[in-house]
């Protein structure tokens, strides 16, 4: 008997194949598809020019400082609190995930492949505001490259865990991105989207480095120039994953 479920259990061709669909799915979203790759760039180019000749700290410029930091930290909230709930509340709406709760293909896998899709995304953007900031201004590496991509991997887990919060809570695709949108730009508004958190009242700069937007921009940016990642910001991304993921779990339905 074991050995039979065994047998019916998708193989790595199903996944595979869901992989893809979820692809196209995410491709003909035009809007969702471009504008968090497009949006980091635009607001990389036009402040590239002025920030890559202003040395802020350690020998760093202001664009690998601040501004890229930023661009990054744009690509991977808009794709996980924005675009990935979206397409879940939408599997939910037309009954998809219902009908795969009764065949051998859970609902789970389409929560997988989904997250592989989102993900190869965040990185197709986070290639491209650092090749546009690499080749086109001069930006170099960070001085401390496995701290910024645990920053990264962190942050994408608060921004994921957001999403999935999201995803659990709205009833339709629409109200999916209304609902993201707001997240996105309360995080980012308190974490420097808006022109930094030096411009920011005392109180608000301090909650917008526990955020995860702002924490990610912070530990980023600490990263570039080599320094130490403030303790709240990696506590409050973290709280964020575990809080996001376990509201998501505790109200999710598929249905």
């Amino acid at each position: 008997m074991t050995a039979e479920i065994q047998a019916r259990r998708p193989g790595l061709r199903a996944w595979r194949t869901l992989v893809v669909c979820e692809a196209k799915m995410v491709a003909r979203d035009t809007a969702g598809l471009i504008v968090p790759l497009g949006l980091p760039l635009l607001i990389l180019l036009m402040s590239a020019s002025s920030a890559s000749t202003r040395v802020v700290q350690n020998g760093r410029t202001a664009l690998e400082v601040f501004v890229l930091p930023l661009a990054l930290t744009i690509v991977i909230a808009m794709i996980a609190i924005v675009n990935m709930p979206s397409f879940l509340a939408y599997y939910r709406r037309t009954g998809i995930l219902r009908r795969l709760a009764v065949t051998p293909a859970s609902p789970a896998l389409v929560l997988v492949a989904q997250a592989v899709v989102s993900i190869l995304q965040a990185l197709l953007g986070l290639t491209l505001a650092l090749a546009v900031a690499v080749v086109g201004f001069g930006a170099g590496p960070p001085e401390d490259l496995g701290v910024a991509v645990g920053v990264f991997a962190l942050a994408s887990l608060a921004m994921y865990g957001i999403g999935m919060m999201v995803a659990a809570l709205a009833p339709t695709p629409n109200s999916a991105v209304a609902i993201g949108l707001v997240a996105f730009f309360a995080v980012g508004a308190l974490g420097g989207l808006f022109g930094g958190m030096t411009t920011l009242p005392d109180p608000l700069a301090t909650i917008g480095t526990t955020l995860p937007f702002g924490g990610a921009v912070q530990g980023l940016g600490a990263a570039w120039v080599g320094a130490p990642v403030e303790a709240p910001s990696l506590i409050g991304m973290a709280v964020t994953a575990v809080v996001g993921f376990g509201v998501a779990a505790a109200l999710f339905r598929w249905e």
